[in-house]
């Protein structure tokens, strides 16, 4: 005689409450993550910046920014390099417009080649088209000191005497 099985009773799962945590999980990672900008896209070489202390008095700003990279060229250690970059895309195509001996295949790009005299007009029209931008120097720690001597003093030069120096944090 066959035996009568009993009808299992299952648990249902409502599936609403898990799509919405899931939703909302990947919204806030879309919004917390940064993302490359433009000139990092650009940028074939690698800056290997000193470290320093913990003691962060002041941090970068993000906007209103000019930075200028010195970096060694990794196939070539004997060629060092200066590289501009602006932060503000509206500045940033005002000063390439206005800067004289601009070459004109450097109009859309946004992180640029230059050389000290172009650095130092480049530094000039950016004071003029905008006083409240801030300036970074981002040099590799193996340059020779003269290299950071040059920018500053065409820092110095164009009244941008209040300047960020980028480093790592020391663990």
């Amino acid at each position: 005689m066959a035996k009568v099985k009993k009808k299992r009773l299952s648990f249902v799962i409502d599936m609403t409450p898990l799509v919405d945590i899931t939703f909302l999980l990947l919204t806030f990672f879309m919004f917390t993550a940064k993302f490359k900008s433009q000139a990092e896209a650009e940028q074939k070489f690698v800056v290997k910046r000193p470290v320093s202390t913990p003691v962060d008095t002041a941090n970068i700003p993000e906007k209103d920014l000019a930075v200028i990279k010195i970096a060694v060229d990794s196939t070539n250690a004997n060629d060092t390099t200066y590289f501009y970059e602006l932060t503000n895309e509206v500045d940033r195509q005002k000063v390439w417009a206005n800067v004289p001996n601009m070459p004109a295949d450097y109009a859309d790009k946004h992180q640029i080649r230059v050389n000290l005299e172009l650095l130092d007009n480049l530094v000039r029209v950016t004071r003029l088209t905008r006083a409240e931008t801030k300036f970074a120097i981002d040099a590799d720690k193996r340059l020779r000191f003269q290299w950071i001597n040059d920018a500053m003093n065409i820092l110095r030069k164009n009244r941008a005497t209040v300047f960020n120096y980028v480093t790592d944090k020391k663990q």
